[in-house]
C-alpha cells in the first residue's frame, strides 16, 4: 500500500458552529480514533486536540480532534487507490487509514473525515480495488468479461493490505462466474459473502450463435 503524507492542525473548539466556520475557510473537521485502550483513570498528559472517551468496563481511549485543508486531502479522497496515511497532528505522528468521509448532499464538499490509527499488531478492515488479469477461456470463445465487484472488503494488518486485489481469469469459461469463496490471498481475510460474484464471462449473441451451430 502506498503512503500519503498529511499534516493536520489540533482542534480544540468543537461544535456545529465552529465546524461551519472552519468549512468557510476550506478547512475540514476531522477526528482520529483507534489508539490503545487503557484503564481509567488516565494518568498521562494529553496533547493539544486530544480527549479521553470512555468505552465501558472502566476502559478508555484517546481521540484526537483536528483539521486538514481541502487541498491537502484532495488527492487522498478523489482517487481509486488506497493509502496508509502518515499523519502528523501538531506534536503527534501516527500511521492511519481513512475510515469514513461525510460529503455534502449536493455540493462537492467534504463535511467531515474520520481516520483510524493503525499498527502492525491490530488488523483493520478496508475496501480494496479489484483488478482482473489474463485472457479467459470464455472470452476466447466469444464471451464478454464483466467485473461485478470493483472492491472487496478485507481484514488484515494494514501493512499487508495490497494496493489492489489482482485476480487471474485465464481459466474462467464461457457462462462461468468467479465467487468470493474461490479466492485466497495470503495474510488477508475477505469479508464479503462467499457466494458473491466477483466477475463473470457472459454469453454474447455471437457466442450463443456459435454454441447453437456447434450443437447441431
Amino acid at each position: 500500500m502506498k503512503t500519503f503524507q498529511l499534516q493536520g492542525t489540533p482542534r480544540t473548539t468543537l461544535g456545529q458552529k465552529a465546524a461551519k466556520a472552519l468549512r468557510k475557510e476550506e478547512l475540514i473537521p476531522a477526528v482520529l480514533n483507534g489508539g490503545e485502550v487503557f484503564t481509567l483513570p488516565y494518568t498521562g498528559t494529553l496533547k493539544e486536540g486530544e480527549k479521553i472517551v470512555e468505552i465501558g468496563n472502566n476502559k478508555g481511549l484517546i481521540v484526537t480532534d483536528f483539521t486538514v485543508s481541502f487541498n491537502a486531502v484532495r488527492k487522498l479522497v478523489w482517487t481509486p487507490e488506497i493509502y496508509a496515511v502518515d499523519l502528523t497532528i501538531g506534536e503527534k505522528k501516527v500511521m492511519a487509514v481513512v475510515k469514513d468521509i461525510q460529503f455534502h448532499p449536493v455540493e462537492e464538499k467534504i463535511l467531515h473525515m474520520d481516520f483510524l490509527e493503525v499498527n502492525d499488531k491490530k488488523p483493520v478492515v478496508m475496501e480494496v480495488p479489484v483488478a482482473l488479469e489474463g485472457h479467459s477461456e470464455g472470452v476466447k470463445a466469444g464471451g464478454k468479461l464483466s467485473l461485478e465487484m470493483r472492491k472487496l472488503k478485507v481484514k488484515a494488518i494494514y501493512s499487508n493490505i495490497p494496493e489492489k486485489m489482482v485476480i487471474n481469469v485465464d481459466n474462467l469459461g464461457l457462462g462461468k462466474t468467479m465467487q468470493v469463496g474461490e479466492l485466497h490471498f495470503d495474510g488477508l481475510e475477505i469479508m464479503n459473502a462467499k457466494n458473491a460474484v466477483v466477475c463473470a464471462v457472459k454469453l454474447t449473441r455471437a457466442a450463443r450463435g456459435a454454441a447453437a451451430k456447434s450443437g447441431k
